[in-house]
C-alpha cells in the first residue's frame, strides 16, 4: 500500500534533480497551464512535484490537485469486471448478451470488451461525447449509431469508448447499483483514492485548451457524460494514482489477486514479432519502450491529458497529469519519470535465500532436459512452480503452476495453459520424461526407450564418417 507519509529522500539527489527538470521541461515544452508528475518505488509514493499554475488551496502538496483522468477510468472499470470474474458471476468467455440486454455488442465476449476487440465503433452516437452533456444519450441504446458494430468480434483490436459504457452497465446490472457506487466501495475505499471522484472537488485543475500559435488560453467544458462515463468521467490526483499504481504493481486481495492482475497485464492477442511496440490487455495498455515492459493506461479529455504507467521488473511506476488538451508531452513524462529511477537507481535484487520447503519429487525434475537435441533446464521455485528455460539463443520458455492432481499449468508464453506431466516408468519409480502438451521431454538428447514419438533410430548417434559409410552402403544396395 502507499504510504501517507511521503519519503523523498529516499531519491538521491541527483535522481529528485532530473525528476524535476524532466517534468519541467515536460510542462514548458510541452505548453501546459500545470503539469503535476510522481514516481513509485515498491508500492511507496517517493516523489512528486508540481510545476506552472496550480489552483489556489494546493499550497505545497501538487500531488493533491485534481485533474480529469479520461480513459484510465477503463482501468478501474475493468477491475470491477475482473472481480465479478474471480467472484464467478460471469466468465470472461460469456457473450455479453447472456448477461445484460444490449442493442449492441451483445455476441461480444466480456473479454472482447475489455480487450477492445468486440468490434463495437470507437465513439458514442451524436455530437463529440466528451464534449456534450450525458442528457443527449439517456438509455444505453442512444449510446449506439447507426452502424454500431465495424468489425467481426475477435477479428481485431479497434478502440471503443461505448464497449467501455457496455461494461459499467454490466457492473450495473449484476451489482444491482450505480457502477461508481460500486467502484467506491469495492476498489477506492480499500485502496484509500478518496480523491478519486466522478465530478471535480477542490482543489482541481481548470480544463483549458491552448492556441496551437499563440500563447493563449480557451476554457474546455467539463461535462457528466452520463451512459458514457466509465468510458472516462473520473477525476483523480497523482497521490491516488499513486495508490493506484501500487495495486497494479502487487496486488491486494481485498481487491484484487496478484495474479489476476498479470492476468489483465498480458496482451491479449500477443506480441506480433520482435519489434512490438503497443498492445492491449484486459483494461490495461501494454507498451514496449527500449527493451522494457511498461503496463497502464492514458487519458485525454477536453482539457485534460493524465498518464499512468507501471514497470513490475523494476518495482516503479510513473505518473503524469496536465490540464490542456491534447498534451502528449505528458504521457512521455510518465514514462521517462518511471526509467529515470530505473536508470538511476536500478532496483537492488532481494537477497538469494533456500526454500523454506521442497518436495523431494519436485527436486527430481530439476535439472537438463532435451527436446529432441534441444537442450534446456528445469528450476523449482517457491510453491511448486518449475522454470523450464532453453539452454542457447532460442527456445520457449514457461513458468508452471503446481496442481492438485500431481501435474503443472503453464502460465506464460507459448505452453500458457499447457500440461505438464512427469511421467514415471512405474508407479513410484524414477521419471521416465516430461510430456509437456504431447511435446516428450528426456534427460538425454532423443534418449532410446521407447518416450520419443517416433522411436529413435537403434544405431544411435554417429560420427560423420559413419554416416558417410552408411550412405554409401545404402547407395550400393539400391546399384
Amino acid at each position: 500500500m502507499i504510504a501517507d507519509s511521503y519519503a523523498d529522500a529516499e531519491l538521491l539527489p541527483a535522481t529528485r534533480r532530473a525528476l524535476l527538470h524532466r517534468l519541467a521541461t515536460g510542462q514548458s515544452e510541452g505548453r501546459a497551464p500545470s503539469m503535476v508528475g510522481a514516481v513509485v518505488r515498491d508500492g511507496r509514493l517517493v516523489w512528486s512535484s508540481g510545476r506552472g499554475e496550480l489552483p489556489a488551496g494546493a499550497g505545497e502538496r501538487a500531488e493533491d490537485v485534481q485533474y480529469r483522468i479520461g480513459s484510465i477510468t477503463k482501468s478501474l472499470v475493468a477491475v470491477l469486471v475482473m472481480r465479478l470474474r474471480d467472484e464467478g458471476l460471469l466468465d470472461l468467455e460469456d457473450r455479453l448478451g447472456a448477461h445484460l440486454d444490449t442493442p449492441a455488442g451483445g455476441d461480444a465476449t466480456i473479454a472482447q470488451l475489455l480487450s477492445h476487440t468486440s468490434g463495437l465503433a470507437a465513439e458514442a452516437r451524436g455530437p463529440w461525447w466528451e464534449r456534450t452533456d450525458g442528457s443527449l444519450r439517456p438509455e444505453l441504446g442512444d449510446v449506439f449509431g447507426d452502424h454500431p458494430q465495424l468489425h467481426t468480434p475477435g477479428r481485431l483490436h479497434h478502440y471503443s469508448n461505448p464497449g467501455y459504457a457496455l461494461l459499467g452497465a454490466l457492473v450495473e446490472r449484476i451489482r444491482g447499483e450505480n457502477w461508481y457506487e460500486v467502484l467506491c466501495r469495492e476498489v477506492l475505499g480499500p485502496l484509500g483514492m478518496d480523491r478519486t471522484t466522478l465530478g471535480p472537488v477542490a482543489p482541481h485543475a481548470e480544463g483549458w485548451a491552448v492556441h496551437p500559435w499563440a500563447d493563449v488560453l480557451l476554457p474546455e467544458p467539463a461535462v457528466d457524460t452520463g451512459r458514457m462515463a466509465p468510458a472516462g468521467q473520473l477525476w483523480s490526483t497523482a497521490a491516488d494514482l499513486s495508490r493506484f499504481a501500487a495495486f497494479l504493481l502487487n496486488g491486494d486481495d481485498r481487491v484484487l489477486a496478484a495474479t489476476t492482475l498479470a492476468e489483465m497485464r498480458a496482451p491479449e492477442g500477443g506480441p506480433k514479432d520482435q519489434g512490438w511496440t503497443t498492445g492491449y490487455g484486459l483494461g490495461l495498455q501494454v507498451i514496449n519502450r527500449d527493451g522494457r515492459t511498461l503496463v497502464g493506461h492514458t487519458g485525454t479529455m477536453p482539457g485534460f491529458v493524465a498518464m499512468l504507467l507501471i514497470s513490475p521488473q523494476d518495482g516503479l511506476a510513473g505518473v503524469a497529469l496536465a490540464n490542456r488538451t491534447s498534451c502528449f508531452e505528458a504521457c512521455a513524462v510518465a514514462a521517462d519519470l518511471l526509467t529515470t529511477v530505473a536508470d538511476l537507481e536500478p532496483r537492488i535484487p532481494a537477497p538469494w535465500r533456500p526454500l523454506t520447503e521442497a518436495k523431494d519429487e519436485h527436486v527430481e525434475l530439476t535439472g537438463p532436459w532435451y527436446w529432441g537435441a534441444a537442450a534446456f533446464t528445469l528450476r523449482l521455485e517457491a510453491g511448486g512452480v518449475l522454470e523450464l528455460s532453453p539452454l542457447g539463443t532460442s527456445g520457449r520458455a514457461s513458468r508452471f503452476r503446481p496442481e492438485p492432481d500431481g501435474t503443472w499449468t503453464g502460465l506464460d508464453g507459448y505452453y500458457a495453459g499447457e500440461t505438464l506431466t512427469a511421467v514415471r516408468s512405474t508407479a513410484g519409480g524414477r521419471v521416465s520424461h516430461l510430456d509437456l502438451g504431447t511435446f516428450v521431454f528426456t534427460r538425454e538428447p532423443y534418449e532410446a526407450g521407447g518416450a520419443v514419438p517416433g522411436g529413435v533410430d537403434a544405431g544411435g548417434w554417429r560420427t560423420r564418417g559413419t554416416a558417410e559409410t552408411e550412405a554409401d552402403t545404402a547407395a550400393d544396395a539400391e546399384g
